[in-house]
């Protein structure tokens, strides 16, 4: 409200953010597991005195600092630059309750890089004990940054009793931090396999390829359990509230769990065909299908978490629209248009009926629908309204009826506006028989 809104349309409704996120966060977690998977493999071809293996951990560690540094933090950068577009007042938000957190992250993060970067440029070249403490140096670092960015990712989820006391330690360790930790930490172990099939898959020694691929497998296996407690404990630690959202509240999360709970079998059983002896070629293509079935797994999970916030951004503190549950009563009382810093009009006149529209719709629902995207598309959910009275009634029911959605927040003479932009608006371009717009003085009237 109290920022512009970038209008993406199409690939509104949180899309790109979405699209970056889900990919950088897979990559995340793969750089914190990837750490122990390095050390440990370096330490048997040390203890067997195997040539092979440790060249093949010299030349995955090239694969790890690709993929996790340098495709991992320019996604990294990516999801700042896009949550700080799209979502600038829950950015600020976060960065303003949690400024100790981020700048111990940073510090964090700073250490991962050093770490890899000498473990990578000296390997061959420091003797093993040294070279190894700076493997488990890159590890702890990295495993504290997920540490602290579980914490403020689960705030926006379960804000706890933050939300009475302002405590920055209660909003850090809310009730979902430790169960979140154990998932994430399992998952992350998990990776560390499903990666490591990609790199094991194209070793030209068979003996030696067989190896590497058991152990990626039991890479994929040992951790499973850890991964699968902590989402049981997860889903058994969310308040009612959101545990019901997940559960079938909202429509559109039901096809993300399902999702979910099919690809976590498939994920695993995928994984074991991968130590069977089968030609390097199916293996060869079968390896990068694995990475896709872990990032349509953790997408339908990352989904499902961000849908049990709803009709939050961060939960019983900032709508998804990015007003403040404790200013909404003044907004209500002022109306949105007097409250909002960028809109055109601050009124609703007949002329500018349409216009307000559009902007009350930008600003208080394409932080969740796309207009003709793949993500929540606002036609189809629409388009049977062909009256503005009827569009009226169901944005009034807001929040009150439909509760997995912020509740409107003006007057009624700008709900009729948006009313009017939704079934006249040619921004929306439905294709139906509609009556004719209604003016301000109708809307009061009825």
């Amino acid at each position: 409200m109290n920022y512009p809104v970038w209008d993406l349309t199409t690939f509104g409704g949180g899309f790109l953010i979405a699209l970056i996120a889900v990919v950088h966060v897979l990559v995340s977690h793969f750089a914190v597991g990837g750490g122990a998977y390095l050390v440990m493999l370096e330490k048997q071809a040390y203890k067997n005195e195997n040539a092979g293996l440790l060249d093949y951990v010299k030349k995955h560690s090239k694969f790890f600092l690709l993929v996790t540094m340098v495709f991992g933090g320019l996604t990294g950068v990516g999801i700042w630059w896009t949550i700080a577009l799209l979502n600038p007042a829950a950015t600020s938000s976060l960065i303003h309750i949690f400024v100790f957190g981020w700048a111990a992250e940073w510090v964090f993060f700073v250490g991962e890089i050093v770490a890899l970067f000498i473990y990578f440029y000296t390997f061959g070249r420091m003797d093993r004990k040294n070279h190894m403490l700076i493997g488990w140096l890159y590890f702890f670092c990295a495993w504290m940054s997920l540490f602290l960015i579980n914490g403020i990712i689960d705030f926006m989820l379960t804000p706890g009793a933050w939300i009475e006391n302002q405590n920055f330690w209660s909003g850090f360790f809310n009730p979902t931090f430790w169960p979140s930790l154990v998932f994430r930490t399992g998952l992350s172990l998990v990776l560390c396999g499903v990666f490591g099939f990609v790199t094991a898959a194209f070793l030209k020694d068979e003996k030696l390829r067989r190896s590497v691929m058991r152990t990626c497998a039991l890479w994929v296996a040992a951790p499973f359990a850890l991964m699968l407690l902590g989402g049981w404990w997860y889903l058994a630690a969310l308040p009612e509230a959101q545990k019901a959202m997940i559960m079938g509240k909202s429509p559109e999360l039901g096809v993300y769990m399902q999702t979910l709970l099919w690809f976590l079998p498939i994920l695993f059983f995928a994984s074991m065909i991968m130590a069977l002896r089968l030609p390097q070629g199916f293996k060869k293509g079968f390896c990068f299908a694995i990475v896709a079935i872990a990032l349509v797994y953790f997408g339908a999970f990352e989904f499902v978490r961000e849908g049990a916030r709803r009709p939050f951004i961060v939960y019983d503190h900032m709508y998804s629209n990015q007003v403040y549950v404790a200013d909404l009563p003044a907004v209500q009382q002022a109306g949105f248009l007097a409250s909002a810093k960028w809109v055109e009009h601050k009124e609703v006149t007949d002329d500018n009926l349409i216009a307000v529209g559009r902007d009350l719709f930008k600003l208080q629902c394409s932080a969740c629908h796309s207009v003709g995207g793949v993500l929540n598309n606002i036609r189809p959910l629409v388009a049977k309204y062909d009256s503005v009275f009827g569009m009226d009634a169901q944005l009034d029911g807001l929040g009150k009826l439909n509760t997995y959605m912020p509740p409107f927040m003006g007057t009624r003479a700008e709900r009729w506006a948006l009313a009017n932009y939704i079934v006249h608006g040619p921004d929306l371009r439905i294709v139906r028989e509609i009556t004719p717009q209604q003016s301000v003085h109708e809307a009061a009237g009825h």
